[in-house]
């Protein structure tokens, strides 16, 4: 699960904590948040997915992310302070507007963000990021569920809301809407 910790913190504590651990830590509005490691199936469906988005993205404008990488979300109406950053860490993320690329951080909204959920981390995936990246402009969301063997895209309209895309559950074609012709198998990613 997803755990905050209780009390909040500075952002130069936070960095100061993730140079002391292995575990992934992200930081929204002052509270850090802990990720569970990874499952075997958890890896086998981000590679599976991170391989055919690299793929899928060769030579166009947009280019995939896997884990672990920092997103700083950010938007226009952001004010420069430091307990109001949220520092996520999706499992795959799509960037087209590589203005944001540094080092080692996008600071902005991805286009696309994939999260697949953990049995520990689904309420904060399916609600609290839903809501997050909604917030943010991320105009596609998939929700992949190995244990349900769904997945479930959200694509924010002009009222930026996320409308659900598709659902699909055990087998078919889920295809996404911000990155035209990729479309992903649903057995194949489960196998």
């Amino acid at each position: 699960m997803s755990i905050p910790e209780k009390e909040t913190v500075t952002l130069e504590e936070f960095y100061q904590r993730r140079e002391n651990t292995d575990q992934l830590l992200e930081y929204i509005d002052g509270v850090i948040y802990m990720s569970p490691s990874p499952s075997t199936k958890h890896q086998r469906i981000s590679s599976r997915l991170h391989a055919q988005l690299f793929q899928h993205l060769d030579g166009s404008n947009c280019e995939v992310f896997p884990a672990p990488f920092d997103i700083e979300l950010k938007n226009e109406e952001d004010k420069d302070l430091e307990k109001l950053k949220k520092i996520v860490i999706p499992d795959l993320s799509v960037i087209c507007d590589k203005t944001g690329l540094h080092e080692a951080k996008y600071v902005g909204a991805p286009t696309v963000v994939f999260e697949i959920l953990s049995p520990s981390n689904q309420s904060h995936d399916l609600v609290f990021k839903l809501n997050l990246y909604m917030q943010y402009g991320v105009k596609e969301y998939w929700i992949i569920n190995p244990l349900l063997n769904t997945i479930q895209v959200y694509v924010l309209d002009d009222s930026m809301q996320y409308q659900q895309q598709a659902i699909a559950k055990d087998k078919g074609m889920v295809q996404s809407e911000m990155l035209a012709g990729f479309e992903v198998d649903i057995e194949k990613l489960y196998r």
